[in-house]
């Protein structure tokens, strides 16, 4: 297969954005947003700000994260918080979850937007994003929110490319989401599941695993590392389980077919 050429979309990007004046980019630091943040750099320099929400469900590792990135692009960057667990209909952790969570994540940005006086918002949807099941995706378009990737029909590969041609070190980091998405739908939300969530990501974070997802099912973890790493944690096991379960879970095993998108709803507890 051809390499991608990056070139294709690179140049109506930036005119796009440079368009529009000033950008406010919802940035989590992942390689769609920290692409969009750079993009909205190169065209505005400092009428671009890249603003990270830091709710609950962000862990620090991805706060830190994001700092770095944004320093490395040279955009402005900001960080605004706000408590997800304050609405109860998150906490409920109902099957349209990410519909709330993005509805509170892009309203604060429209909102800070208007204040500050930019004249667009921008998140890093691509055209490999939209799907049957994606009600997160609705909270964003429903509040105006502009995809610049999406828009210009810059796909997942693409945009790894175009942030490898700017030189990002976010290029092939693999794709994450929000703590909640560690526990199944219709079981509550609560602080202490997400930071024993994050503790125990960070333990295998912390043991070289890339791709690392910890399901939170009732009192027991299910750990979900990158199909082609499960050997090595197969490997490490006996001395991974008792760190893990030293943070509280009752009952602890690994999937020994890796990480698959949306494993915390498929009702595999550890026995």
């Amino acid at each position: 297969m051809p390499a991608l050429d990056p070139t294709l979309h690179l140049d109506s990007l930036v005119t796009d954005l440079a368009q529009r004046g000033s950008a406010l980019v919802a940035y989590s630091g992942g390689v769609d947003s920290a692409v969009v943040a750079a993009l909205a750099f190169k065209a505005l320099g400092d009428r671009a700000l890249a603003v990270t929400a830091a709710a609950e469900t962000l862990a620090g590792a991805e706060l830190d994260h994001a700092r770095q990135v944004a320093a490395e692009i040279g955009v402005r960057h900001e960080v605004v918080t706000y408590s997800e667990l304050d609405d109860p209909e998150f906490v409920a952790n109902p099957s349209y979850r990410c519909y709330v969570c993005q509805g509170m994540r892009m309203g604060t940005m429209v909102r800070l937007a208007a204040e500050r006086g930019y004249a667009v918002v921008c998140d890093g949807t691509n055209a490999s994003d939209p799907g049957p099941d994606r009600p997160g995706l609705r909270a964003v378009r429903e509040r105006g929110v502009y995809s610049p990737l999406l828009e210009h029909g810059v796909t997942k590969e693409e945009t790894r490319a175009i942030a490898r041609a700017l030189g990002l070190s976010v290029w092939d980091r693999p794709a994450n989401a929000c703590l909640s998405s560690r526990i199944p739908h219709g079981q509550v939300v609560t602080l202490g599941k997400l930071r024993r969530i994050e503790a125990a990501e960070d333990v295998l974070a912390e043991a070289g695993f890339r791709v690392v997802r910890v399901r939170h099912d009732q009192g027991a973890a299910r750990v979900e590392v990158g199909p082609d790493e499960v050997p090595r944690l197969t490997e490490v096991w006996s001395e991974i389980e008792p760190r893990l379960r030293s943070l509280g879970f009752e009952r602890v095993a690994y999937d020994p077919q890796g990480y698959r998108r949306g494993g915390a709803d498929l009702g595999r507890q550890p026995s």
